[in-house]
């Protein structure tokens, strides 16, 4: 488990209810802890990664530590947001897991070109999620070394 003055923020851009809820248990479940935020679309996740609307108050919307980001989605898809993302100075250090149901080779080679850390296909049972949670966590935040936002 990852100790508690470095645990971890992971900001899901999710729009369905039940994965939402499947990831809040399968995060628990992983034994990872931290804080897990959500977003419904992309729209709404530049709004909180910019501080705008809904995410305006000072604290609202603390920076994430990794974006979960759904490719699919009403109003603005993971792709347009993405590509926003990796396209901001103060934003594109932010590590951006696409987790959604594609398998497509053409979604794959598409969001590494838009500058994605990793690409990742939803498992559908819930104990190959939890498997995902973990390992995650373990790499983004007990692995690799990121850089400090300043």
């Amino acid at each position: 488990m990852i100790a508690a003055a470095r645990a971890p923020l992971i900001l899901m851009a999710e729009d369905d209810s039940d994965d939402r809820l499947l990831a809040r248990e399968a995060l628990e479940e992983s034994g990872l802890g931290g804080d897990l935020r959500f977003v419904e679309n992309g729209a709404e996740l530049m709004d909180y990664l910019c501080h705008r609307n809904q995410f305006a108050a000072p604290g609202s919307a603390p920076r994430p530590s990794l974006i979960l980001l759904d490719l699919n989605m009403p109003r603005k898809d993971g792709r347009e947001a993405l590509k926003e993302i990796k396209a901001n100075v103060d934003l594109c250090n932010i590590p951006v897991v696409v987790f959604t149901t594609s398998r497509a080779d053409t979604d794959i080679a598409r969001i590494y070109q838009l500058g994605a850390n990793s690409f990742i296909s939803k498992p559908t049972a819930f104990d190959a999620l939890v498997k995902v949670m973990r390992t995650l966590g373990q790499y983004w935040f007990e692995v690799v070394i990121l850089p400090v936002k300043t």
